[in-house]
């Protein structure tokens, strides 16, 4: 279970909607990983499978390294003119690029 994140109901929603389209077993994995121009970025995708290192929420997988970055932040989905995405706000983040995906802490 993902306690320490706040998912709001559009995230869910579309999170729903992109699994349905995908195999069933399918989950959908956000994950922190090095890069962008802060120095990590936003990763999300789709995975088969899950492991003991992963925590889950509904369809939803977050791996324990990220987990601790994460913790604390609310996920949405906007749908803005330049395109639709994922947000999240993360209250460690010192700072963030424009386009909203890649910070430092």
């Amino acid at each position: 279970m993902i306690k320490e994140i706040n998912f709001s109901e559009k995230a869910v929603e579309k999170i729903n909607q992109l699994i349905a389209k995908k195999p069933t077993g399918t989950f959908f994995r956000i994950a922190v990983k090095g890069g962008g121009c802060s120095g990590f970025k936003y990763d999300f995708s789709f995975d088969n499978k899950s492991d003991e290192n992963d925590l889950k929420y509904k369809n939803i997988v977050i791996d324990k390294s990220s987990l601790e970055i994460l913790k604390g932040s609310s996920v949405d989905f906007a749908q803005d003119l330049i395109g639709d995405s994922f947000k999240i706000s993360n209250p460690k983040t010192k700072s963030s690029c424009g386009c909203g995906i890649s910070f430092s802490f």
